[in-house]
């Protein structure tokens, strides 16, 4: 019979926070894969677990998800671990579970932390609906495209960022998206966690003299409801209000259903637009 895969959940600071269960899994598997063995021995050390690990990264996630799977295969337990939090979450480990689905190899996961949840709710943003984005791709091009996504986005929004780019990120999350509510998570479970409710403005204005430190977590409130409605009445009121029944009419949609529709785009009544036609 094949294996099993493990996605063990570590600590994304405080060490208290690992479970029995991932403790008691990455002691009794066959082999640990690793983002950064040298790293995770720490981690391994302090638990006293002896079980023999290798790297499994970005750099040589297919062709060691083949090697890993293979070993599967002949009935070796493989755990999954990434160097603090949730694998596959912004991590390479999605490529290994999916190679593993289709070979028809158990996959189970082990709860544990997860930065992006810690943040959000430390954040006192709304968390009814919220959307992950990670770390922003390095590509101008692709990451102008997903700025313009997040401009548009009505969720919370939970991004990724190293301390470097911090200021940039920043900068461009503000030209893109304009003035938002902001929570800033910093060292999230560790000595010195910072949770910094602010503003995009406000956030930029304190770095000119901070120095970012640490591992941040940005959360950022999404485009509201009554703004977006705002702004779509805005673009219609450009039209006149035979380019605005065109528009419609266009579509195929009924005289008596589009004088509804562009009433209620423009915030007045069906009997205005009535009237207005008549006029005309």
């Amino acid at each position: 019979m094949s294996g099993t895969l493990y996605i063990c959940a570590t600590p994304i600071g405080n060490l208290k926070d690992m479970t029995p269960r991932v403790a008691e899994t990455l002691s009794s598997v066959d082999l640990i894969a690793a983002e950064d063995t040298r790293n995770s021995i720490k981690l391994l050390n302090h638990f006293e677990i002896k079980t023999s690990m290798t790297s499994y990264h970005e750099y040589n996630k297919v062709e060691k998800a083949q090697v890993l799977v293979q070993k599967m295969k002949e009935g070796l337990d493989v755990a999954l671990i990434t160097d603090a939090g949730t694998p596959a979450i912004s991590d390479p480990g999605e490529v290994l579970v999916r190679l593993c689905q289709q070979e028809g190899i158990t996959v189970t996961s082990l709860p544990g932390a997860a930065a992006c949840i810690t943040a959000l709710t430390l954040s006192g943003l709304s968390t009814r609906r919220f959307c992950f984005e990670g770390f922003l791709p390095p590509e101008k091009k692709e990451k102008a495209e997903i700025l313009g996504l997040l401009a548009e986005e009505t969720r919370t929004m939970v991004l990724y960022e190293a301390p470097h780019r911090l200021v940039r990120t920043l900068k461009e999350l503000y030209e893109a998206l304009g003035e938002r509510k902001l929570t800033i998570c910093r060292e999230l479970t560790k000595k010195f966690e910072t949770v910094m409710p602010t503003t995009l403005e406000g956030a930029l204005a304190f770095y000119e003299t901070e120095e970012p430190r640490g591992e941040y977590v940005l959360v950022i409130e999404g485009k509201s409801l009554l703004q977006i409605k705002q702004e779509r009445q805005e673009g219609f009121l450009n039209l006149s209000i035979e380019e605005h029944m065109k528009r419609y009419e266009g579509e195929g949609m009924e005289r008596k259903e589009a004088m509804k529709m562009v009433a209620k785009d423009r915030g007045i009544s069906k009997r205005e637009i009535y009237q207005y036609m008549l006029d005309k």
